[in-house]
C-alpha cells in the first residue's frame, strides 16, 4: 500500500511514477475521501469537545439549566454518531481504493511493458551441438523421468509426474538449494500450504489478483487458499509486529510446491513442465532497513546467480520495465535460462523489491534505536529457485549424442551417479 500522506502531500510525483505501468491515473477519488475523512474527523472532535465541556458544567446549574444541557448533550451524541458512522464508511471506500493501487516503481526503473525491459548481462555461451538435439519433453520421456500422460490422468492439464531419476533430479535441485541458502545463513522455514486471507491481502495479491490462485471452500466463510508461492506466506510471517532494528536484516528461505491457475495459454512454448498449475520452489525472503534494501536486492541476484553459475547453465539477467513487473514490486531482475528446442530464454527467478509497499499492508515495522521511533520494513524476494524450468533447461543444456544427459557436477553427490544413460 502507498502512504497516504505522500499521496496527500505530493500527488503529482505520486500520479507520475504510475504512469510508468498504468495507462491512466486518477488519485482525486482518493483525495476527496482523504479529505472527506479528516473533515468528519473534525467535526467530530468539535462535538465531543463540547460534550465534555457541557458534561464539566452540568453539576453547577440550575436543574432547568440541567435539562436543556441533557437535550443538548443528547444532540451532540446523535451527531457524533452519524458522523462516526460516515467516517467509518469513508475510512473503508478510501481504504479499498489505497488497496487496489500498485506499488510505485522505483526512479530507475522505466516506464512499459516486456518490449522495454533491458538484459543486464549474460553468463556462460549457448550451448552448441554436433547433432539433431532433442527437446526436454522427448528426453524425459525417453528417459523415463516425466510421465505426462500419468500426470494429467491424476490431475488433468499442466500436471505431470516425476519418475524415477526424474524424482531424483527434482529432489536433487532441491536439496542444493536447501544446502546453499543455509551456507548463506537464511533461517529455513516449511510454511503451511493453505493461507488465509490476510497473507494473500499483504503480499498485495488479494483483492486484485484473488482469481489467480486455488480458493478453498470454508466452513465458516473465511477465504482460505493454496499458496501460489512460499513468499505469501513468509512475508507475514512478521505482520503486525514491530521489529528491534538490531534484528534486521532478517533473512528466510522455504521451499514449497507451488499452485497456480496459470490462466496462460499452452502452445509450443508452454508445453511439458515450463507451465503447470503445481511446481517445486525454494523462495528467498528479506525484511531490511530501508537503507539496506539495494543492497539486499544485489545480495540475492548475487544468490541466485551464483547458483545458476554452479549448475553451468548458460542464462541471462533481465531487468523489467514497470508494467512488466508484479503490482507489489518497485523493481524487479529476472534470471532467464535458455531453452534450446524453443530458441528463447525462461525466467527461472524473479527478484523483487516492494519497498515498503507491503510494510504497510501488513504492518510490519522496526524500532529505530537512534529515534525510538517505529518506521516500516523493507521487504525483498526471490526464487531460490524454481525447478520446473530448471528440469529442461538441465536436460536439454547437458544433452550427448547417444541420448543421455549429463548431471551438473554440483548436484551428482545427491544423485548418485554423474549422468542419465538410456
Amino acid at each position: 500500500m502507498l502512504d497516504i500522506n505522500l499521496i496527500r502531500t505530493n500527488p503529482e510525483k505520486v500520479k507520475l511514477a504510475l504512469l510508468k505501468r498504468l495507462d491512466f491515473v486518477d488519485l482525486s477519488p482518493i483525495t476527496g475521501l482523504d479529505q472527506k475523512r479528516r473533515q468528519l474527523i473534525v467535526e467530530s472532535d468539535a462535538l465531543k469537545m463540547r460534550k465534555n465541556s457541557v458534561s464539566a458544567s452540568v453539576k453547577s446549574r440550575t436543574r432547568e439549566e440541567q435539562q436543556v444541557l441533557f437535550a443538548e448533550m443528547k444532540e451532540i451524541s446523535a451527531k457524533v454518531k452519524a458522523l462516526d458512522t460516515e467516517a467509518a464508511a469513508v475510512e473503508t471506500e478510501l481504504g479499498r481504493l489505497m488497496a487496489e493501487l500498485p506499488n510505485m516503481p522505483a526512479d530507475d526503473v522505466v516506464a512499459g511493458g516486456k518490449e522495454s525491459n533491458s538484459a543486464l548481462r549474460e553468463w556462460g555461451a549457448k550451448p552448441e551441438f554436433r547433432f539433431e538435439p532433442k527437446s526436454h519433453l522427448d528426453l524425459a520421456k525417453d528417459l523415463g523421468l516425466i510421465d505426462y500422460e500419468r500426470g494429467v490422468k491424476l490431475g488433468g492439464t499442466g500436471f505431470w509426474l516425476y519418475r524415477d531419476l526424474g524424482a531424483r533430479l527434482e529432489w536433487a535441485l532441491l536439496n542444493f538449494f536447501v544446502e546453499t541458502h543455509l551456507n548463506n545463513k537464511y533461517s529455513f522455514t516449511l510454511p503451511p500450504h493453505i493461507l488465509n486471507y490476510e497473507c494473500g491481502y499483504t503480499a498485495g495479491q488479494f483483492p486484485k489478483f484473488k482469481d489467480d490462485v486455488f480458493l478453498l471452500a470454508s466452513a465458516d466463510d473465511k477465504v482460505q487458499f493454496l499458496l501460489p508461492t512460499a513468499e505469501t506466506a513468509l512475508i507475514s510471517l512478521h505482520r503486525d509486529e514491530v521489529l528491534k532494528e538490531e534484528d534486521l536484516p532478517k533473512k528466510y528461505f522455504a521451499y514449497s510446491p507451488c499452485y497456480r491457475k496459470e490462466a496462460g495459454g499452452y502452445g509450443s512454448n508452454e508445453r511439458g513442465m515450463i507451465r503447470g498449475h503445481q511446481f517445486n520452489k525454494v523462495e528467498l525472503i528479506q525484511f531490511t532497513r530501508p537503507e539496506d534494501s539495494q543492497a539486499a536486492f544485489d545480495e540475492i541476484v548475487g544468490n541466485v546467480e551464483s547458483i545458476m553459475q554452479s549448475l553451468g547453465l548458460h542464462y541471462k539477467v533481465v531487468k523489467l520495465a514497470a508494467k512488466d513487473c508484479s503490482a507489489s514490486m518497485a523493481r524487479t531482475c529476472d534470471i532467464e535460462v535458455w531453452i534450446p528446442s524453443m530458441k528463447c530464454y525462461k525466467e527461472v527467478s524473479s527478484v523483487s523489491s516492494a519497498n515498503d509497499y507491503q510494510a504497510r499492508r501488513g504492518n510490519m515495522r522496526f524500532k529505530r534505536a537512534a529515534t525510538g521511533k517505529n518506521e516500516f520494513v523493507h521487504t525483498l524476494n526471490g526464487s531460490g529457485l524454481a525447478t520446473s524450468r530448471l528440469f529442461p533447461a538441465i536436460l536439454e543444456q547437458f544433452q550427448t549424442e547417444d541420448g543421455s544427459v549429463v548431471i551438473p557436477e554440483a548436484l551428482r553427490r545427491y544423485m548418485g551417479t554423474d549422468r542419465i544413460t538410456l
